[in-house]
């Protein structure tokens, strides 16, 4: 019978609009297999999650009408589901996530794991996937060969991470998954006929500029990028290696594979 080792685990956060199914997911994941999680923000403060995928409030075409937004049709279908939202009433609870650590005092070794859960609307996270501290943290996280995680748009900030060993992406060389361009348009493309029409760019953290093709600052697109081949992009089999329906990244090497641990 295999024991399994109790890690540490740290889960990087933005102060908002964190998804809540990706983090309270994760979160209670880890939990159960017996590991020790702590989160780390910008400044020592408890994060905030994305209040629309909570509620679901704002996500129809009705949504900015203050009479009408509390009426959800696709709000409901694409909000936390049940589990999830449970999961982040219990999460908003715990120690750790209510005294997380910040940015500037991380340190590689002090960490057995690291997760870096992800988000959508560019209020909160372009701070986060953007911040300099954090892809230096992660680059060096992932040059000490210990286990990494990332969900969604998390898979971002380790493709903008330079490892200092080789100046390229932490990811080049590595296979890994993302939120694929298929599903981030579609969300695009419903927000823009079918729902938020007003801010149809929530569910596009980064948006083209003239000239650049489609989906080019997609999320799919920005780390195929850092790969080495545009083959070392998985799409994710249906049922496997997903938090809440949200692609989970394993980041593949022809000697390790790295992903949560446990």
């Amino acid at each position: 019978m295999t024991t399994r080792l109790a890690c540490r685990v740290l889960v990087l956060l933005p102060a908002r609009d964190f998804d809540p199914s990706e983090v309270a997911i994760t979160w209670e994941t880890l939990l159960r297999e017996g590991h020790t999680i702590a989160f780390a923000t910008p400044d020592g403060l408890p994060a905030v999650a994305d209040a629309i995928m909570l509620s679901g409030e704002g996500l129809d075409l009705w949504g900015q009408i203050p009479g009408l937004r509390k009426i959800k049709l696709l709000g409901l279908l694409l909000r936390a589901n049940s589990a999830a939202r449970r999961a982040y009433q219990r999460l908003q609870l715990d120690a750790a996530f209510l005294h997380p650590g910040t940015y500037f005092n991380l340190d590689v070794n002090e960490w057995d794991g690291l997760v870096l859960p992800g988000g959508h609307r560019p209020r909160g996270m372009r701070q986060f996937l953007e911040e300099p501290l954090l892809q230096n943290f992660v680059a060096s996280f992932f040059d000490t060969g210990k286990p990494v995680g990332a969900i969604c748009h998390g898979v971002l900030l380790a493709a903008r991470s330079r490892s200092t060993r080789t100046g390229k992406s932490v990811l080049y060389g590595r296979k890994t998954t993302a939120l694929t361009w298929k599903l981030e348009r579609t969300a695009w493309s419903t927000m823009k006929y079918l729902g938020r029409w007003w801010d149809p760019g929530y569910y596009r953290t980064y948006t083209e500029q003239r000239g650049e093709a489609p989906g080019f600052r997609s999320v799919e697109a920005e780390v195929t990028r850092a790969l080495r081949s545009s083959e070392d992009f998985c799409d994710v089999p249906t049922g496997f290696a997903t938090v809440s329906g949200k692609p989970a990244a394993c980041f593949a090497t022809p000697h390790a594979t790295h992903g949560p641990p446990g």
